[in-house]
C-alpha cells in the first residue's frame, strides 16, 4: 500500500496504468452481442517442453497476481497463458452481461483455440479453480490436466443456509472497497494473519481499480459476478471432471461466500478446508490432494518457493497423479 504521505494509486476501471510481468495481449471477439477484449499474457519457454499451462485467476486477483508461478513454470518450458476474464482487471466489462462460469469458459476455450495452444493443463486459483472445474467438465477434450489451487466452490453456500442477498446489495457493498479493508480481508484470510510488504502490491492493485469516477463499472461487474459464483456451484459435478487432477489446499484457508452476513449457526461450518480439500478430493475420479497445513488461502503468494518446488515436482509425473 502506499506510504502514508504518498498519494494513492488510481488505475481506473481498466487497470490503466498497473504494469503487468509480460506484455499484455487482446483477444477481440463478440459475445452476448457486445465487441468485448479479453486481455492476456502468452509467454513462451526459452526451450519448450511441448506443454501449455493456461492460469484462471481469482474474483481479487487478475493475471498479473500470477508472476510468481510463472517465471518457474517458463524455466521448466511451459507455455504460459494467463487472460484477464470479461468483467475482470484489463479486460472488458459490458454493462449488462449476463455472467456465468459456462460464459467465462467458453471465453476461455475460444481464445486459447485463437492461439492453438490445443489440450492444455489447466490451473485455477480461488474463483479461478471454480471456473477452471467448470472448463474441465465443458471441455474435458481441451483439458490436458487440472490444477485447482484453494478453489472456491467446495460447498454449496446457498444450500448451507447463506442468505441471498441479491446483486443490488453486493453492488452497495463493493461500492464501500477501501484498500484498508482489502489489506484486513487478506490478512486474515489469504495469509493467515500475517503480512509481509510484497503483498501491498496486490492490494494497491484492487483499490487503484475503484478510485476515479469510473469505480462504479468495477463495483457493478464485481457485484454480478459474486452473484455468479453464489448461484453456480460446482460443487454437485465433481464426479464428472474426467481429466488427473491435483489439488492444492492451504488449511489455514476459511473462505466462504457470504460467510460475513449468515447467522453464526452457518458461519461456524463455512470454509473449513481441511474438511472441503479431503471431501473434493475423494469425490473427483482422479485427483491427487497436496496439502499445506500452516498456509492459507493463497499459497502460491504466502509461500512461493515450497509451492512452486511441490507444484513442479508434481507435474514431471503428469497426467496420471502420484499414489
Amino acid at each position: 500500500m502506499a506510504a502514508a504521505d504518498e498519494t494513492p494509486p488510481a488505475y481506473g476501471p481498466m487497470l490503466e496504468g498497473f504494469d503487468y510481468p509480460y506484455p499484455v495481449r487482446t483477444f477481440d471477439f463478440s459475445s452476448q452481442g457486445e465487441d468485448v477484449q479479453m486481455t492476456y499474457l502468452d509467454v513462451a519457454p526459452d526451450t519448450a517442453n511441448g506443454q501449455t499451462v493456461v492460469l484462471l485467476h481469482g474474483k481479487n486477483f487478475c493475471a498479473a497476481t500470477w508472476e510468481g508461478v510463472m517465471g518457474p513454470l517458463l524455466e521448466a518450458g511451459y507455455r504460459v497463458i494467463a487472460p484477464d476474464q470479461i468483467g475482470f482487471c484489463k479486460s472488458s466489462k459490458p454493462a449488462a452481461y449476463q455472467y456465468s462460469l459456462h460464459q467465462l469458459a467458453a471465453n476461455t476455450h475460444a481464445l486459447l483455440d485463437s492461439e492453438n495452444a490445443g489440450p492444455a493443463i489447466v490451473m485455477g486459483h480461488s474463483m479461478g479453480g471454480m471456473l477452471a472445474m467448470r472448463y474441465a467438465m465443458q471441455f474435458p477434450d481441451s483439458t490436458a490436466g487440472l490444477v485447482l489451487v484453494n478453489p472456491i466452490g467446495l460447498e454449496d453456500w446457498k444450500a448451507e443456509g447463506v442468505p441471498y442477498l441479491g446483486v443490488d446489495a453486493w453492488f452497495e457493498s463493493q461500492k464501500q472497497t477501501s484498500a484498508e479493508g482489502i489489506k484486513a480481508y487478506q490478512k486474515s484470510t489469504y495469509y493467515a494473519g500475517e503480512w509481509r510488504d510484497e503483498y501491498d502490491r496486490w492490494v494497491d492493485m484492487l483499490a487503484g481499480m475503484y478510485r476515479g469516477d469510473e469505480s462504479d463499472i468495477v463495483a457493478w461487474s464485481q457485484a454480478r459476478t459474486t452473484d455468479m459464483v453464489f448461484t453456480q456451484p460446482v460443487i454437485h459435478e465433481l464426479e464428472t471432471i474426467t481429466a488427473p487432477t491435483l489439488l492444492f489446499i492451504g488449511e489455514k484457508d476459511n473462505t466462504a461466500i457470504g460467510k460475513g452476513w449468515s447467522p453464526e449457526a452457518v458461519k461456524s461450518r463455512l470454509g473449513d478446508y481441511s474438511v472441503l480439500g479431503e471431501d473434493a478430493a475423494g469425490r473427483i475420479p482422479q485427483a491427487r490432494l497436496i496439502e499445506f497445513p500452516d498456509l492459507a488461502h493463497s499459497p502460491h503468494i504466502q509461500a512461493p518457493e515450497r509451492f512452486n518446488a511441490r507444484l513442479l515436482d508434481e507435474l514431471e509425473s503428469w497426467p496420471a497423479p502420484a499414489d
